[in-house]
């Protein structure tokens, strides 16, 4: 039975690659009386009908997915964030990388634009860089134009399966034409009465970097913590999952109870307070989410 990779949907076909082929398959009634919708980087098995052409019999057990955008098996998310026009914001990388450790796939942060930005912004920058970086996290501060620094960002993609999100406007289509000229894929300039820029794609497609597949699609359209329960949101700050054994109480939610370790850790700036105030209002979006039934 030939096995592949499903790497574009659009219109109700899957193309899987199986070697050095690519094949337009439609999904058999099963998927749909099982409840299973094929994704964009799932595993499959197949059957050619004719050549190029063919039916998906079975999904593979997946390691993760997304529901948007929907692929499954991501080995990591590049969270492009911008230094400037829109500028940095430590609340919104916060909050994507809240949504991304809560699925399990590894965060990178890049930090766009940094040809457009003053000294002293870039000061500020490279403390908010080393802040993350102390977490534990995988930075890097780019420039399109700059050909050193996408050549290191480009190492990141090699044999990994990546999603790229974002706001609009932080330039990821942009890197990722510089990373492959071949793409082309559509830029929009920021819309300067609205701030925001618009989104220009309009499917999942897994394209070619550097050895490595990346899903160009619209990043996370919602950045609302909808599936996330309460006693996980501590596991998401990598920070204070490492402090919670010294908490004095067990399951301890670093809020209100005493002689909490990761409380004593912002009093001593080792976490710094905006990435502990990030967590505080994140906990009270949780707590107040109307049920959903």
């Amino acid at each position: 039975m030939p096995e592949g990779k499903i790497t574009k949907a659009l219109s109700g076909f899957y193309y899987v690659q199986s070697g050095n082929e690519l094949y337009r398959c439609r999904g058999r009634g099963v998927f749909r009386k099982n409840k299973v919708n094929p994704l964009v980087g799932d595993e499959v098995e197949f059957e050619f009908s004719n050549p190029g052409e063919g039916y998906i019999l079975k999904v593979k057990k997946r390691k993760n997915e997304l529901i948007r955008p929907p692929i499954a098996n991501i080995d990591q998310a590049v969270i492009v964030v911008s230094a400037t026009q829109p500028d940095f914001s430590t609340l919104l990388l916060d909050r994507f990388l809240v949504l991304i450790e809560s699925k399990g796939i590894t965060p990178i942060i890049f930090i766009s634009k940094m040809d457009t930005i003053k000294e002293e912004e870039e000061k500020l920058i490279q403390q908010y860089k080393n802040d993350y970086q102390s977490i534990g996290y995988s930075v890097e501060t780019i420039s399109t134009k700059r050909s050193d620094d996408l050549s290191q960002a480009m190492d990141y993609f090699k044999n990994k399966i990546s999603v790229i999100a974002g706001q609009s406007g932080v330039g990821k289509s942009s890197m990722l034409n510089a990373f492959n000229p071949l793409l082309s894929l559509e830029t929009n300039e920021i819309s300067r009465s609205l701030g925001r820029g618009k989104h220009t794609t309009r499917h999942v497609e897994l394209i070619d970097i550097n050895g490595g597949l990346v899903a160009d699609t619209p990043g996370f359209s919602s950045l609302e913590f909808s599936e996330l329960d309460l006693e996980y949101l501590p596991d998401c700050f990598p920070e204070m999952r490492a402090l919670s054994e010294e908490c004095k109480f067990r399951g301890c939610m670093h809020n209100k109870e005493p002689k909490c370790a990761v409380k004593v850790a912002v009093d001593e700036d080792e976490i710094p307070v905006y990435r502990y105030n990030h967590y505080l209002q994140f906990y009270e979006e949780i707590q107040n989410r109307k049920p959903r039934y």
